[in-house]
């Protein structure tokens, strides 16, 4: 709650000061307390024992007695070593009343901070529609990029499309060189593609690239040498910049990444930019970052020719060795990535890469090149991958969760639960609410979890809609609109504020939230948690209902003043707040 560290801070500095503790030494430690049982603010006073000459806990009483009384404050206690303050409940009702806490806009940014950010996620390769695995980098970087602007950042969303690489060369290879009827023959042993999606290029196209996959595996040895020779010569054209390989290579996947940005736009995933890999080998950019390397004091050549930096004497560990130069002198993957971060730095003040946790080396082995070219590397949010319960999900192999077939099958459920639960809408009113649903919850419980830790996919708890879903917090969402609707015309009683003993648990408890709510959207933002505020949402939501079950807004044809203005901040917090997790803040449900 960082309005009453704020002025919880400058009289703590005092009471230190006088021990001769400077706000330095403490300022960092001072908290939001673990537990809200503890309180709002916690300060550990182990640190301070030498100095005092006196046990933690004694500290701890010692400050606890010593410090001001402050309308601000409820109480300030000393348990086991921690100091902990509490706010009082009226000072949190005059500090949302008097609108000190930033609703925010996802979508439109309210209140500029002056950075300008850019953050690169997804950049899937646009070999086949798009699939549950590759899920998280988009929803977790889609979320960044409203979260951030929530905060007030000037935000890019780029996606950077790889566009010469092995597997769209597969693709392109399979388009000119495979039937119909050849693709259906390699892959007869799998299942057809469904005909919900015939129109749907991604879909049809991904059997080509697989079809070529199976031939590269199990073709004679002849036919394999020959097939690797045909795709190595594109491959390799295309890394030196030949325009019309790369042409050909874009008629290959263009519809395919364009059947996968269709599927993201269901989710709410948007793009402000779009830049190519072979924008840095075509324009010269590569040619010259190669020619700087070489000159480099820690820069070699391996026997075959390839030049390569030893980032060992930079204090890598493990794989030291930075290839950038083939022995034919064409770039490799690495290589064009460094010439991006290059100009992205020309394009933002701060620079967020997604990455799965499988790119960790080459990002550190990026960072470090950048730094001996005096450029900054970038923020990196790593995420562990989702598996299907039978392993890893391949596009190669076949055995995925297509994203379209996830989503319509979230919707149906979610319009079976709408039609149950209102009977009396009409079809496009369920529709309407069912993809809100359906996307949200799909949306959610991937963001919800913690980037670092791994999990299974599974559909039950995909298509949940109970509490600790993004249903539930958009609930909360309506049913705070609907308060707004039975309130708008009536006669408003006076707007006091009611004291302490008269404010019940629930209403306590939402103002706390509300306090909270900056804070937590800004340590996501700073730390690149998104899931934070998403548990954070899910407490607000909680609240809410609490605050609604023992405070009466409209009552006997007259809205409490008071009440309504809470409700209303919070309504105002949940519809931003989901904005930020990329959820549609729909008004009835």
């Amino acid at each position: 709650m960082r309005l009453l560290q704020e002025i919880i801070s400058s009289h703590l500095e005092n009471l230190l000061a006088q021990k001769g503790i400077e706000k330095a030494a403490w300022t960092s430690m001072l908290q939001s307390s673990r537990e809200s049982s503890q309180g709002d603010i916690t300060l550990p006073c182990f640190s301070f024992a030498s100095t005092f000459k006196m046990a933690p806990k004694e500290i701890a009483e010692h400050l606890a007695s010593s410090f001001p009384r402050l309308d601000a404050l409820l109480s300030v206690d000393a348990v086991n070593g921690y100091l902990n303050f509490r706010a009082h409940p009226e000072w949190m009702a005059k500090t949302v009343l008097s609108q000190k806490i930033r609703i925010g806009d996802a979508l439109r940014n309210s209140r500029r901070t002056g950075e300008r950010v850019l953050i690169e996620h997804t950049s899937a390769n646009p070999n086949g529609p798009f699939h549950v695995g590759r899920a998280r980098n988009a929803i977790l970087g889609d979320t960044l990029v409203r979260l951030h602007r929530l905060h007030g950042n000037d935000v890019r969303a780029e996606y950077y499309v790889d566009d010469m690489g092995k597997q769209v060369g597969v693709l392109a290879w399979a388009l000119e060189h495979l039937s119909e009827e050849d693709v259906n023959e390699l892959l007869s042993d799998r299942e057809q593609p469904s005909q919900r999606w015939v129109d749907k290029a991604d879909h049809q196209r991904v059997r080509w690239y697989q079809a070529a996959q199976k031939l590269r595996k199990d073709a004679d040895e002849e036919k394999k040498a020959e097939i690797e020779t045909q795709i190595s010569k594109l491959v390799h054209a295309s890394e030196h910049g030949d325009v019309n390989v790369l042409t050909s290579f874009e008629s290959a996947y263009k519809p395919v990444l364009d059947g996968m940005l269709a599927t993201l736009s269901r989710l709410g995933i948007s793009f402000d930019t779009f830049t190519k890999e072979s924008t840095f080998v075509v324009d010269g950019s590569v040619a010259k970052l190669m020619r700087t390397l070489d000159a480099l004091p820690i820069a070699d050549t391996a026997e075959n020719g390839a030049g390569f930096l030893d980032l060992g004497q930079r204090g890598l560990k493990g794989k030291t060795e930075f290839f950038y130069r083939r022995g034919d002198g064409s770039s490799l993957y690495a290589t064009r990535d460094v010439a991006y971060h290059k100009w992205k730095w020309s394009q933002s003040t701060r620079l967020i890469n997604v990455l799965g946790e499988d790119h960790k080396l080459q990002a550190k082995q990026v960072g470090l090149t950048l730094e001996e070219l005096n450029q900054q590397r970038p923020e990196v949010l790593f995420y562990s991958f989702i598996k299907l319960p039978e392993g890893k999900m391949s596009t190669r192999q076949g055995n995925v969760v297509f994203m379209d077939d996830l989503l319509e099958e979230a919707h149906a459920q979610a319009a079976d639960v709408v039609l149950q639960l209102r009977p009396e809408y009409d079809e496009h009113k369920i529709a309407k609410i069912a993809e809100a649903v359906a996307t949200a919850a799909v949306r959610f419980n991937i963001v919800k979890v913690s980037p670092e830790k791994g999990f299974t996919f599974r559909w039950e708890e995909a298509l949940a809609f109970e509490a600790g879903s993004a249903p539930f917090i958009m609930y909360a969402h309506t049913r705070a609109c609907s308060i707004a609707r039975k309130a708008d015309g009536l006669a408003e009683s006076s707007n006091q504020l009611p004291t302490v003993s008269e404010m019940p648990e629930g209403l306590v408890e939402l103002l706390r939230t509300i306090c909270k709510h900056n804070d937590v959207l800004e340590r996501s933002v700073r730390e690149q948690k998104p899931h934070l505020f998403a548990l954070h949402m899910l407490d607000l939501a909680t609240a809410y209902n609490g605050f609604y079950r023992d405070c009466a807004v409209v009552q006997n044809g007259r809205v409490n003043g008071f009440a309504f203005s809470i409700s209303e901040t919070a309504r105002e917090l949940l519809r931003s707040g989901l904005e930020g997790l990329g959820i549609n803040p729909i008004e009835e449900m």
